[in-house]
């Protein structure tokens, strides 16, 4: 074999484990995400649920892997019976990212704690308004949200909402 035959096949085989070696990195982190007990659509499931009237009610969310991060939307009603549809893209890292179409909040974070449990903060104006935890059940079937806080017009406040996999 001559030395320029040698060096491309050594370019082959330099190519080929790269090659394989990016593959299964993207592989175990699509693994990982599709793992995520909190992925997938989640439906309330209001006889199970206690949501104090006044406050932010979420019929259906969202939990998507998008590119890397997490895609989080919400529908449902506020306060005054009117539609929301809300949207969050961030990590789990208790780092502040922004949420549009929630006419209470501006900013969201998640931290997660384990596998089936995350904090939840929501911020106005920098200021912390609600703090919460979600947990997913040992079956991966429900959900429980609990949230407290204070609304807009300074009443406090402990939701409860109980959500099962749709």
């Amino acid at each position: 074999m001559t030395e320029n035959e040698n060096l491309d096949s050594m370019k082959h085989m330099k190519t080929k484990t790269i090659g394989l070696t990016l593959a299964f990195c993207f592989l175990a982190g699509a693994v990982c995400f599709a793992a995520d007990p909190q992925m997938g659509t989640w439906k309330l499931n209001e006889a199970k649920s206690k949501i104090t009237p006044g406050t932010l009610k979420f019929n259906t969310v969202t939990f998507k892997s998008m590119f890397g991060k997490v895609k989080v939307a919400g529908d449902g009603i506020d306060a005054d019976g009117k539609p929301v549809h809300s949207e969050w893209t961030g990590n789990f890292d208790g780092k502040d990212y922004p949420v549009t179409g929630d006419p209470i909040s501006d900013a969201r974070s998640y931290t997660k704690v384990d596998d089936r449990t995350l904090n939840l903060t929501v911020k106005k104006d920098g200021k912390v308004i609600d703090t919460g935890r979600i947990v997913v059940s040992a079956d991966g079937k429900s959900r429980t949200v609990t949230v407290s806080g204070t609304t807009p017009k300074g009443k406090k406040f402990k939701n409860t909402a109980v959500y099962d996999k749709a």
